[in-house]
């Protein structure tokens, strides 16, 4: 028997329990504390902002800005619950620009700990201190000194709430997110300083940035010196949107998704309509099980953004979904798309180059013979065409198996002799006439092409290239000529909602492009009656479930295509020059300009790279050269 229900009156919750139940949504461990108190900072036109943490913030948590300051009759009001400076009518909530906006957070955190207060504005002659505890919620308003700006003390952390401190993790563990949480807002405002200090200990000091150089040097204290390295700069802007920012190579990719940070008009967020848009840009040349690293920054009118969405304003909600879904995935495909090895050979932003030295600083000698076998080695063949078609490869002649005996006999007097000025230069004296990928020198193992550049040294996977390049042509081949459909002999009947039905009724047109034919039967049922050719072995009924999944929730979808690419990959895998292939020098040189002019070459289709750079300095440190 269910146990009787004993009629209650309906009563008002008192303050203190009220601001303590908001507080189970806003305040979860410090570093939710620390968003909110800097979040207020940034809002209030803070320049500088000084955190200092005891025990991970479960003893103390003191922020200090030089902002606008609280006016002292507005001190007792700002812990007062849904008080807020930053909206006054419906207009302001549907146009937010500000981070704090809900005039919870300081209710909150001050019915969970001991909060103190301290406060003065640019008019006033003297700062006043307010301060209350969350037993009784009591405000105690006093005169104190201090400058311009606020400081906000929060101590002792669920002190009145035991239940919610045994969840907090180690000191460490706490002390990590609530790091992360101020890079990520030092990422969102270059132009202010942030310093950190733990346990009476500096652990971040983040300068203004003001110009390029310091916000490179920003991005690289916070997501580590690499990424600026293996990072592309982004900035675009069309209808209305504006992305700029940073986004890393395939071959810069983390085991998980901990260097992620997107921005919508200054405010951090984790959205599945940008996740989804990132993931899709990176399908084709990321590595199965990683993750992209980015740093993006998207500016957009705050009238088709919503952000009152979560307590937390983690997410938000765009009016026009579609279209910032398509910009996102169009922007970061075409970015990627575009790379060329000349531009991952280049400078990262915001760095100067370094000087290596040279002479007999470096180490270096007089002039040192060739390591050839006969003078006849040292002339390199003309470099032709080497391509032969998708699937041959790259034909040429094979080089002759041995030696002849006079040529072994005379080896050893050639190698000993000096070189002519005309035999010591390998590439043109002019670093500009050198291509990216520089020219052949050698294959190792039948697996590795080796290559001299204007920089040093290129490592090249021969078939890992080849096979990109091969991938690359057969979607161009693809696209030009179109996809020819299969019809089913049986059509397959499926069973859906009226909502799919009729999502799939009004995409129809974009279905037949990609080889579909599909016929609304009934209200809640579907026949699939032509398939892509090349499909055919493809669980059609899933698969157009899965693609009109996508179309309701994110307006778009590429799995078909993702299909399609998979088989186009399998193809290009089998059709590609396979290893202890021996390659001419010719047929080598050719490969590399042909790295140099296809997309996405710089990694394979499985998210491999294809060639790697190793500069002259790095090959000076192998060999101790100048020191």
């Amino acid at each position: 028997m269910p146990p009787s229900v004993v009629a209650r009156r309906i009563h008002l919750l008192s303050p203190r329990l009220a601001n303590q139940i908001a507080a189970g949504e806003v305040v979860e461990r410090p570093a939710s504390v620390i968003k909110e108190l800097l979040e207020n900072s940034l809002d209030a036109g803070a320049r500088r902002i000084d955190v200092d943490v005891e025990q991970g913030g479960s003893k103390l948590l003191r922020v200090r800005d030089d902002g606008a300051g609280i006016p002292a009759e507005d001190l007792p009001l700002a812990l007062e619950r849904h008080a807020t400076s930053k909206i006054q009518n419906l207009e302001d909530l549907e146009k937010v620009m500000s981070l704090g906006f809900r005039g919870e957070a300081l209710a909150s955190i001050s019915s969970v700990s001991r909060l103190t207060m301290t406060s003065r504005t640019a008019d006033a002659d003297q700062a006043w201190q307010v301060e209350t505890e969350g037993r009784d919620m009591a405000a105690k308003v006093q005169p104190a000194a201090h400058p311009v700006g606020t400081t906000v003390e929060v101590r002792d952390l669920f002190f009145n709430t035991p239940a919610r401190r045994k969840f907090l993790r180690a000191e460490k563990t706490e002390f990590d997110h609530l790091q992360e949480v101020i890079r990520r807002l030092a990422l969102a405002r270059f132009d202010v300083a942030f310093n950190l200090r733990h346990n009476g200990k500096s652990v971040l000091a983040l300068h203004e940035a003001a110009d390029d150089l310091t916000r490179a040097r920003r991005v690289a204290a916070v997501c580590g010196p690499g990424f600026l390295e293996q990072a592309l700069p982004i900035e675009v802007e069309r209808n209305g949107l504006h992305l700029w920012g940073w986004v890393g190579l395939p071959t810069f990719s983390r085991s998980q998704a901990d260097l992620q940070y997107f921005y919508v008009n200054g405010r951090m967020v984790r959205d599945k309509l940008v996740v989804h848009a990132v993931r899709q840009a990176y399908r084709d040349v990321l590595f199965n099980g990683r993750h992209p690293v980015f740093v993006l920054f998207l500016d957009i009118d705050p009238a088709v953004v919503d952000v009152n969405v979560h307590p937390t304003k983690h997410e938000v909600r765009f009016r026009e979904s579609r279209m910032v879904h398509d910009f996102l995935y169009g922007t970061l495909h075409r970015a990627l798309a575009e790379v060329r090895p000349d531009d991952q050979l280049a400078a990262p932003t915001g760095f100067a180059p370094l000087l290596r030295a040279t002479g007999a600083a470096a180490g270096e000698f007089g002039p040192q013979g060739e390591m050839g076998l006969a003078s006849q080695l040292r002339e390199s063949p003309p470099l032709t065409p080497g391509w032969q078609g998708a699937g041959a490869g790259y034909q040429g002649p094979r080089p002759s198996a041995g030696f002849a005996q006079s040529e072994v006999q005379g080896a050893y007097r050639e190698f000993m002799a000096p070189l002519t000025q005309a035999d010591g230069a390998s590439l043109p004296e002019g670093a500009v006439d050198v291509p990216p990928l520089g020219y052949a020198l050698a294959q190792l193992k039948g697996i590795y092409i080796l290559a001299e550049n204007a920089h040093g040294l290129v490592l090249v996977d021969m078939h890992a290239a080849h096979e990109r390049i091969t991938y690359e042509r057969l979607k161009l081949a693809m696209a030009s000529e179109g996809l020819r459909g299969q019809p089913l002999l049986v059509p397959e009947s499926l069973a859906l909602s009226e909502r799919e039905a009729d999502c799939a009724e009004e995409h129809a047109d974009w279905f037949s492009r990609l080889g579909f034919e599909l016929q609304r039967l009934g209200p809640e049922s579907l026949a699939i009656r032509q398939i892509p050719a090349l499909l055919k072995q493809a669980e059609a009924t899933r698969l157009v479930r899965d693609v009109l999944a996508d179309l309701l929730e994110y307006g778009s979808s590429d799995r078909i295509q993702a299909h399609l690419n998979e088989l186009l990959g399998t193809m290009a895998c089998h059709g590609s020059i396979r290893a202890n292939r021996r390659l001419t020098l010719a047929e080598m040189n050719a490969l590399l300009r042909d790295m140099e002019q296809t997309e996405r070459s710089g990694q394979c289709n499985h998210g491999r790279p294809t060639w790697t750079q190793m500069g002259l300095d790095e090959l000076d440190r192998l060999f101790l050269r100048g020191r």
